[in-house]
């Protein structure tokens, strides 16, 4: 019982910072999303807030189904919702 109840405060950090909110999130915890750097950080910055997914890649260049597919896999979420696909911009 006690290896167990260590091995959960060993895991919970690592799930309370698997999801990154993009609305508001500091620079420094979208940067340590992999796939997003410097200039791509600046650009979701810049345009924030989001309504949704679909807002997001219609106003941040760079940024299409597939990297938001890619980039929610690894926890980035738009108004606390993962990427789905639905409502994404034609094209």
């Amino acid at each position: 019982m006690k290896r167990r109840s260590l091995l959960l405060w060993a895991v919970l950090p690592a799930i309370a910072q698997a999801e990154v909110e993009a609305n508001t999130a500091s620079r420094a915890q979208l940067e340590s999303l992999p796939g997003l750097g410097p200039a791509l950080v600046q650009r979701l910055l810049a345009a924030r807030p989001f309504k949704d997914w679909a807002d997001l890649t219609r106003r941040v260049s760079g940024i299409k189904a597939a990297t938001a597919r890619k980039l929610s896999a690894a926890g980035l979420r738009v108004a606390g919702e993962a990427f789905s696909g639905a409502g994404r911009e034609p094209g």
